[in-house]
């Protein structure tokens, strides 16, 4: 096993917005075992950190991350039948499409979703009518005491773009999905990443949809209706195609992106009295009270 801490590594090069400055150290993990031996050196150093996958849904600071930041490199698969047993820091939209040419229909929702499967459980992320919990069987976790802890799904409680392991303390490590046998998954797969295309700005720079959507009316609804769309503070603009989608159009920084959030959560609020809450995790240089809300 060889472990190589790194100093001062730029976090925009880690998330796909392409933001954020230097983590004081950040280290790669390919095993369990390699996650196990880094969390414990970091235990006792009683020093501050966060794993992390593809980043499609982080948004660092500009001055960075004062602690370490672990990536998730974990990257087994197992076919079993009509089940799938898959590392937590797999390609979530690989899976999705790799499960669609096998024939197997459940994850079809997963196909063009940036994330990796552990962020994508973590935040419970979904697409149309499908979530993450849907064909979920069962999580490995690794809890803050470095042991191994299976949670079947009927007793984990999930909402929208909400888990449980937003609260626990540790590392999610495994999933396992359960499929069904169908037709032809994978016209789905094709007809959702279309879709997608057509009406996200898919090849911008963005974390995805930036605000939760309501139960009767969408986040970008909402915007759009504000006349927002377009609208730019320094390198960060509201995305004329989705205006749930805020991209980093020029070299965009933290502090721009939060700014533009703010100001649309403003707007919002004076035109429909509605205060749109954010899906995006920002994730602040030192730690602060409630850091990872916006």
């Amino acid at each position: 096993m060889h472990l190589q801490f790194k100093d001062n590594v730029l976090l925009k090069n880690y998330t796909t917005y392409f933001v954020g400055g230097p983590a004081k150290k950040l280290i790669e993990v390919q095993s369990v075992e390699e996650l196990k031996t880094v969390l414990k050196i970091l235990n006792e150093q009683d020093d501050r950190y966060i794993v992390i996958g593809k980043g499609s849904n982080l948004l660092f600071d500009d001055q960075g991350y004062d602690g370490t930041v672990i990536v998730n490199k974990i990257n087994k698969i197992k076919w079993n039948e009509t089940q799938v047993d898959v590392s937590s820091g797999y390609s979530f939209s690989l899976l999705g499409s790799q499960s669609a040419r096998k024939g197997f229909s459940g994850l079809e929702f997963a196909a063009g979703i940036p994330g990796s499967v552990g962020g994508a459980i973590f935040m419970n992320a979904g697409a149309g009518q499908m979530e993450t919990k849907d064909p979920l069987l069962k999580v490995t976790f690794l809890n803050e005491d470095g042991k191994l802890e299976d949670y079947n799904r009927k007793n984990l409680k999930f909402s929208y773009r909400k888990s449980p392991f937003q609260e626990m303390k540790g590392v999610i490590i495994s999933a396992l999905f359960d499929l069904k046998k169908y037709e032809n998954p994978l016209k789905k797969v094709k007809s959702i990443i279309k879709q997608r295309i057509e009406t996200q700005p898919y090849q911008s720079k963005s974390c995805g949809c930036i605000f939760q959507n309501l139960e009767y009316i969408s986040a970008g609804r909402l915007i759009d209706d504000c006349g927002l769309k377009g609208l730019k503070i320094g390198g960060a603009r509201v995305s004329d195609r989705h205006a749930n989608f805020i991209v980093n159009d020029d070299n965009a920084t933290c502090e721009n992106i939060l700014d533009l959030i703010k100001y649309i959560q403003t707007k919002v609020y004076i035109s429909r009295n509605i205060l749109l809450e954010t899906e995006v995790r920002y994730i602040p240089y030192q730690e602060i009270k409630n850091s990872d809300k916006i």
